[in-house]
C-alpha cells in the first residue's frame, strides 16, 4: 500500500475512534440553602394555615351539604333566601317570545344553573356569620348582593359547549320560522353592570340582560356576526382543535372589520352558554413564564420546570390540558417585571429556598390568572407578589386577587385572593435605605391613582396596604424593583428577599 494511502486510512481510522465533543458548559447546581429552615420558618406558617383553613372550610361544605340534602335546598323555592334568581332569561323568554322552547332549554342548562351554585355559596357565606350590610361596596362601585342574582360561568367540556350553541341555533331558527326574525338575550358587560361582592372577594356580573335583534337595523350587524362566530365556534369544538382570537378574526374579516368586534362577541357567547371563555377553544398568545419546584403533564407531554433552561416555561394557553401538578415548593413568587424574574431564575432562587417563580410580564394576561388560580387551589401554599412600588403595582395585584371588568363573568376561575404583597412596599425605601437617585417622583396621574386606590374595596380590607399606600400619596415617591440593583446585581435573590421571607415582612 503506497505511503499516502496508508497514512489517510490511519487518520480515517483514527477519526472514526474518536469520541464525540460534548458540552463544555455543565448545569449550574444550587442547593438548598444553609439558613433555608430559618428563612422559610414563617412561611411556612402560613402555608400550613392557609391548608388548616382549606379543610375546615371542606369539612363546613360537607356538613352544610348534609344540612341542605336534608332541607331540600335546591327546590323551586329559593325565594326565602331574598335573592332574585327567578329572573332568569327562561322567564323573560316565555313572557317575551313565547314558545322559544330552544331558549329556556339552554338557560336552565347554562346560566341558572350557574346562579344556583352561587347562590348556594353566598347563602353559605351568610348563616356563617356575615353581615348582609357588610355586602355593600365602597368606592362608587354597585355593591350588595340582598335581592340581587350575579351571573357567573362554570367549566363545561366540549360536548356541553356545542349542545348549548345548538340551543341557541335552535332557538332561532324557530324564531325565524315564526316569522319573527331573531332576537338574542345577553347578560350585560357594561361597567354599570360590574359588582363587587365581598363575600366572594371578587368582581361579577350583575344581573343585567340585554338584547340583540336582528330586525333592529342598530343591532342587525351585531346579531349577525353572533351568530357567525357561534358557527365558528361549534366548527372549532367539533374538532376538539384550539384557536387564537387572530385566528377567529381572519376567518370573517370582511364581516369583523376590526378584531375588537370578535372579540367582544366572544365573551358575550361564553356570558350565553354560561361556560368560560377557554372552554370555547379560543385562547390568547401566551405571555406568561414559569420556573421552579413544579412538575405537570401538558397534552401528555411531562414538563419539569426545573429542568426547562434559565428562562422557564412560557405558561400554556391550553389550561385544560394541564394534567397531575407536582410541587415541593413552600411557596408561589409572583414578578410583576420579567427583569426580576430572569434574575430569580438565573440564580435558581427556587433551588436555594424552594418556590415557584411566575411572571406575566406586567399586565397579566388571561392564561397566567388562570394558571396562578390553578396551581393555588391545588398546592394549596402561598402566593407572595413582589411588584414595583407604585400604584400600578397595585392595580396589577387587583386584577391577579379580584379579577377585571373585561372579564368578571370569568372571575371564579380567574382570581387568586389572599395574595401576599411582598415587596417592593413605600416603607421598603426607607427600610433598606434606597438611594435618593433611585427614587423616582409621582406625577399628577400617579397620585391621583394612588388616592382612587385608597377608596378600592381590596386596598381597605388590609389595613397594612392603606398604610403602605398612604405612605406613598404622602411621600410622592415611587421606585422599581430594578432599584434593588443599585446595591448589587444579585442584591435581590441574596439579601433582600431572604431578609423578607425571614422576617415574614408581607
Amino acid at each position: 500500500m503506497p505511503r499516502t494511502a496508508a497514512k489517510r486510512a490511519k487518520s480515517n481510522s483514527g477519526n472514526a475512534a474518536t469520541p464525540t465533543a460534548q458540552p463544555t458548559n455543565k448545569r449550574r447546581q444550587v442547593k438548598l440553602a444553609e439558613d433555608a429552615d430559618d428563612v422559610l420558618a414563617k412561611c411556612r406558617m402560613l402555608r400550613d394555615s392557609l391548608r388548616k383553613k382549606q379543610m375546615d372550610s371542606a369539612l363546613n361544605d360537607r356538613c352544610s351539604d348534609d344540612n341542605d340534602h336534608d332541607a331540600d335546598e335546591f327546590d323551586d323555592d329559593d325565594d326565602n333566601l331574598d335573592f332574585d334568581n327567578d329572573s332568569t332569561c327562561e322567564d323573560v323568554g316565555d313572557e317575551e317570545r313565547g314558545n322559544s322552547s330552544g331558549k329556556a332549554k339552554l338557560t336552565s342548562q347554562g346560566l341558572k344553573k350557574t346562579q344556583q351554585i352561587r347562590l348556594s355559596e353566598l347563602k353559605k357565606s351568610v348563616s356563617a356569620g356575615i353581615d348582609p350590610a357588610a355586602a355593600q361596596s365602597t368606592g362608587g362601585v354597585p355593591g350588595g348582593i340582598v335581592g340581587k342574582s350575579i351571573v357567573e360561568v362554570v367549566e363545561m367540556n366540549s360536548t356541553e359547549v356545542m349542545e348549548g350553541i345548538e340551543n341557541v341555533a335552535v332557538m332561532i331558527a324557530r324564531q325565524v320560522l315564526d316569522k319573527q326574525g331573531f332576537q338574542l338575550e345577553i347578560p350585560s358587560r357594561a361597567a354599570s353592570n360590574q359588582i363587587y361582592v365581598p363575600e366572594l372577594d371578587r368582581i361579577v356580573l350583575g344581573e343585567k340582560r340585554g338584547t340583540r335583534s336582528f330586525l333592529n337595523v342598530k343591532e342587525s350587524r351585531k346579531a349577525a356576526i353572533t351568530t357567525r362566530v357561534l358557527q365558528l365556534l361549534h366548527a372549532v369544538l367539533l374538532k376538539r382543535i384550539h384557536i387564537t382570537k387572530r385566528d377567529l378574526f381572519y376567518t370573517d374579516v370582511k364581516l369583523f372589520v376590526d378584531q375588537s368586534e370578535s372579540d367582544g362577541v366572544l365573551d358575550d357567547v361564553a356570558t350565553m352558554i354560561g361556560c368560560t371563555r377557554s372552554n370555547l377553544h379560543v385562547v390568547a398568545s401566551d405571555k406568561g413564564l414559569v420556573v421552579g419546584r413544579i412538575s405537570f403533564f401538558e397534552d401528555g407531554d411531562f414538563i419539569d420546570c426545573t429542568k426547562m433552561g434559565v428562562g422557564g416555561k412560557a405558561i400554556p394557553p391550553y389550561i385544560d390540558k394541564i394534567e397531575n401538578i407536582q410541587s415541593d415548593a413552600e411557596f408561589i413568587l409572583l414578578v410583576e417585571k420579567e427583569a426580576a424574574y430572569m434574575r430569580m431564575a438565573e440564580d435558581r432562587f427556587y433551588n436555594r429556598y424552594p418556590c415557584i417563580v411566575i411572571t406575566a410580564k406586567g399586565q397579566p394576561d388571561v392564561a397566567t390568572r388562570m394558571f396562578l388560580s390553578r396551581i393555588t387551589s391545588e398546592l394549596q401554599i402561598p402566593v407572595l407578589a413582589l411588584v414595583d412600588s407604585d400604584p400600578y403595582g397595585l392595580k396589577i395585584l387587583s386584577v391577579y386577587m379580584s379579577g377585571s371588568k373585561n372579564m368578571s363573568y370569568d372571575s371564579a376561575s380567574l382570581t387568586t385572593p389572599n395574595i401576599k404583597w411582598l415587596g417592593l412596599r413605600p416603607s421598603d425605601l426607607n427600610k433598606y435605605d434606597l438611594p435618593d437617585q433611585c427614587r423616582l417622583s409621582m406625577t399628577e396621574n400617579d397620585i391621583k391613582t394612588g388616592k382612587e386606590l385608597l377608596q378600592e374595596a381590596f386596598i381597605m380590607k388590609n389595613p397594612q396596604w392603606m398604610k403602605e399606600l398612604q405612605i406613598m400619596v404622602k411621600t410622592k415617591q415611587k421606585a422599581e424593583i430594578q432599584a434593588l440593583s443599585s446595591f448589587g446585581f444579585q442584591y435581590i435573590t441574596e439579601s433582600y428577599l431572604p431578609r423578607k421571607l425571614r422576617e415574614g415582612d408581607w
